[in-house]
């Protein structure tokens, strides 16, 4: 991916933040700061892997971005159009142009519509088709995810978990969308299947011209598909480089040690691979630690990490990094 590409969508300080009911007499209102202060830009035609633990707001973040929550502070500028000001009739405008496809390929097919009803529902809203033109359309993208056409009157149910997620692929396509957020498509799936469903994200994104955001865990899946990679933890980006920049000269302790934990095929460098065992638990977002987030369980924390946030910053040129000893 070369800088010069045209920058398709930018995060600027981004916040989301949920309340919690107050405490019994207390009259101070409490937020779980899930996103907090996240930016980053993604160019055209490029992936973007968003990785980090459980319960870092990666999927909050993607969400966010879609508009599905509204950001408590911050922009997503989309093409140059700030969609966290935009009204819901013009924002449904833009969503014709933003897809996403979720994690749980059971939960998100309404067990009550035909495959067919379900991939059309996005052409209900957005188009004045008629019935045979849907219908057309339809078929089309079940072929397209490599699924029989013929399958429009079939139920989600009928379906495997790989054959479902495809569906939801489907459905994203419906709009020729130009950004696709892919929320742990993969996830969910046997390892046999996961490969051919990534195999069919390039294979869609090459033919196209799609962007993604790759939200997953599977790090090694993630520089397998993604141009660049963003690091979080607990609401804040840690890291942002290219792939592998990240895998072979990580800056943040926190990535160091989640590239540690990737395994090797190599049996000889896996045994002289030097991990990095975090201690103690990602504290609550209800209450993060004064200073760096990842304080706490830092091996090289000192005195200034528990006092001053650090500057998210570029060290080099697109690598950006938040720690005061990168």
């Amino acid at each position: 991916m070369s800088p010069e590409q045209k920058t398709l969508l930018q995060v600027k300080n981004l916040k989301k933040y949920f309340p919690v009911s107050r405490q019994f007499l207390s009259s101070q209102r409490r937020y779980v700061k899930a996103v907090d202060d996240v930016s980053f830009d993604v160019r055209e035609g490029e992936t973007l892997g968003l990785v980090g633990e459980t319960g870092c707001g990666k999927t909050t973040v993607a969400r966010t971005i879609l508009q599905l929550y509204r950001p408590t502070s911050g922009q997503v500028l989309f093409d140059g159009v700030d969609l966290a000001s935009l009204q819901e009739n013009d924002l449904r405008k833009m969503r014709r142009r933003m897809q996403m496809i979720f994690q749980d390929p059971y939960a998100s097919l309404n067990p009550r519509l035909t495959v067919g009803a379900i991939i059309a529902a996005p052409l209900d809203v957005h188009t004045t088709m008629t019935q045979k033109e849907k219908r057309e359309r339809v078929q089309e993208l079940l072929e397209l995810v490599g699924l029989n056409p013929d399958f429009v009157n079939r139920y989600p149910h009928e379906f495997s978990g790989g054959q479902r997620q495809r569906i939801g692929i489907a459905r994203a396509l419906a709009l020729n969308p130009d950004l696709v957020i892919c929320d742990e498509p993969i996830s969910s799936l046997d390892v046999s299947i996961q490969a051919q469903v990534v195999n069919l994200l390039e294979e869609l994104q090459n033919r196209l011209g799609l962007t993604y955001i790759f939200v997953a865990h599977d790090l090694s899946m993630v520089r397998h598909i993604s141009s660049r990679m963003v690091v979080m933890y607990l609401g804040k980006v840690m890291e942002l480089a290219d792939r592998n920049e990240i895998y072979l000269r990580p800056l943040h302790p926190y990535t160091r040690a989640l590239m540690s934990a990737v395994p090797i095929p190599d049996p000889d460098k896996a045994r002289n691979r030097k991990r990095i065992i975090l201690k103690g638990d990602i504290p609550s977002p209800l209450n993060p630690p004064q200073g760096c987030n990842f304080n706490t369980r830092c091996p090289m924390a000192a005195e200034k990490c528990f006092q001053d946030d650090p500057e998210y910053r570029e060290i080099s040129p697109d690598h950006w990094v938040a720690c005061h000893f990168a």
